[in-house]
């Protein structure tokens, strides 16, 4: 696949609002700092395309992208907020599973984790609920030219057989670099077979 158009559509806090035109929806989420804005730009071809929803207020919000026409990619307030007020951190959250427990148009949800380092209680915590609630998703390392691929390729086994311990097998997985655009390939590609399947 190859993104050849990608629009800011609008943002919304809760299902209902969200854009009239139902399209298959692709979202993004992860921790405060992981990367989620880098890696959507370079996805989209466009450095400044994440940065339509970094005006005040929005990465409070639920933002919606229109790709080629064809599916949305969806952008996510990030999970955990150690450093906000507790009844922001409880408003962001009921934002976050409101979308990922009522969208009908969700297809695949992508978790963000930084590839240098190991699992945190947090994010397991996080992909745990997604199991539990059997919501799809994937996982994306990101930051994977941050350190050589001896040791990004340590990182990312050690990281995936900690989560064997908890589970019987292991979703998609791709590693990422926004840097060098490492795993762009593999993931717009995972997304367009998936498209296609649901297509037949």
């Amino acid at each position: 696949m190859r993104i050849t158009d990608a629009r800011f559509v609008q943002s919304s806090t809760r299902t209902d609002q969200k854009p009239a035109a139902k399209l298959p929806e692709f979202a993004f989420i992860g921790r405060s700092n992981v990367g989620k804005s880098s890696l959507i730009n370079m996805l989209c071809n466009n450095r400044k395309l994440a940065m339509t929803s970094a005006t005040p207020g929005k990465t409070k919000l639920v933002n919606h992208f229109i790709i080629n026409n064809e599916w949305y990619l969806v952008d996510l307030p990030g999970y955990g907020f150690a450093k906000m007020p507790v009844k922001e951190r409880e408003k962001l959250t009921e934002v976050i599973r409101n979308y990922l427990n009522f969208s009908e148009e969700l297809v695949m949800l992508f978790v963000l984790v930084d590839s240098r380092h190991e699992v945190q209680k947090i994010d397991l915590d996080f992909m745990n609920e997604l199991v539990d609630n059997e919501i799809p998703f994937g996982i994306i390392f990101t930051k994977g030219d941050k350190q050589g691929p001896v040791v990004l390729q340590r990182n990312v086994d050690r990281y995936k057989n900690t989560l064997l311990q908890h589970w019987a097998g292991l979703p998609p997985c791709f590693v990422s670099s926004s840097e060098t655009g490492l795993g762009k390939e593999e993931i717009l590609e995972f997304i367009d077979s998936v498209l296609n399947n649901d297509s037949e």
